[in-house]
């Protein structure tokens, strides 16, 4: 397995089957902003729902070959075999990425474990061999990356792009974000000492940047301490 993630926005992906697995294929889809169809002679209530208002396409009737074709991605999953296998051909002839549910050997990709704060995503994956497992170890994730890692995500982007412009070395630069991260910046951000942690980045970038107006346009301002 190659580790990678797809920018699906816009893209067609389909999914056939109507219950809760389809469900959470969808759901993972809409997150990513695809543009999602859906055959299934059923639909589960809160899939039914999407399709009522419009943010997904529905088929209701008996998945056909000619479903695959134009999808970028599909996902088989239903609980009939025979239904599995016409969407793995159909997925092969029509040079789709496919995933087969609860058939690991006959899939494109496995989809792993999520951990998603604002822009971070964080995944965890086992080839197929044991999702309970990757589930395990997401939620161990989920405890320990809190929402200050997305804040900092956020920050660290949007001192990124203009310090790109800057004629200084790549080493320079490394080495600046290094400063950062070898900082608490986190634990201040944990404890709400966000006046503390601007104070951290206008030491290490101010000489170069406008870090006030960088912090300003950030959606976590105002910049002052949350706790007391």
């Amino acid at each position: 397995m190659y580790p990678i993630t797809l920018n699906l926005r816009g893209r067609r992906c389909l999914v056939v089957g109507g219950g809760a697995v389809a469900e959470r294929k969808v759901q993972g889809l809409l997150a990513a902003e695809a543009k999602v169809s859906l055959v299934s002679p059923d639909l589960s209530p809160a899939l039914r729902e999407l399709a009522q208002a419009g943010r997904i396409g529905w088929q209701q009737r008996a998945f056909v070959p000619e479903d695959a074709a134009g999808a970028f991605l599909i996902f088989a999953a239903t609980n009939r075999p025979l239904v599995q296998q016409a969407v793995l051909r159909a997925a092969q002839e029509a040079g789709a990425l496919v995933n087969v549910v609860d058939m690991p050997e006959a899939c494109d990709f496995q989809v792993p474990a999520v951990l998603r704060r604002d822009g971070l995503l964080l995944s965890v994956a086992t080839s197929g061999a044991s999702p309970a497992l990757a589930a395990v170890l997401r939620a161990r994730l989920e405890r320990e990356i809190g929402p200050e890692y997305a804040v900092l995500a956020r920050l660290l982007a949007a001192l990124r792009t203009p310090l790109l412009k800057l004629p200084l070395s790549g080493p320079a630069k490394k080495m600046l974000f290094q400063k950062m991260l070898d900082s608490d910046i986190l634990q201040w951000l944990r404890d709400g000492r966000k006046q503390r942690a601007a104070a951290h980045v206008e030491a290490v970038f101010g000489h170069l940047l406008p870090v006030g107006r960088i912090l300003d346009a950030l959606p976590d301002a105002p910049w002052t301490d949350t706790n007391p």
